[in-house]
């Protein structure tokens, strides 16, 4: 129950899913000026890479933007464990915040 409130919190997945997005673009456009880079040495020519969807966009400081805002997520489901485990009665706490399913609450 803990877990699964952990990894299904909304701002997890919103955080994950833009840091998997800019890992991407930084991989292409890494990529992309290597290959260019190859090709420019091997046919001696100068290939514009001006046309590149990254061409000019900074992916490796957004790139560690993301992962600054990933290691440094709060969240409230946390929030509330962390008080949680602070308080004598904490089994009586996490039991509040996450009900035994098979539990009868009335």
């Amino acid at each position: 129950m803990v877990v699964e409130s952990v990894l299904n919190s909304e701002d997890l997945d919103k955080t994950l899913a833009r840091l998997v997005v800019a890992a991407r673009k930084d991989g292409y456009s890494q990529g992309y000026a290597e290959c260019s880079q190859h090709v420019n040495s091997s046919l001696e020519v100068d290939w514009d890479i001006s046309k590149s969807a990254t061409y000019g966009v900074n992916t490796g400081a957004e790139l560690t933007a993301l992962k600054t805002e990933f290691n440094n997520l709060q969240l409230p489901v946390m929030d509330l464990i962390n008080v949680a485990l602070q308080s004598d009665a904490h089994v009586a706490q996490l039991k509040e915040i996450f009900p035994d399913e098979g539990e009868d609450l009335a």
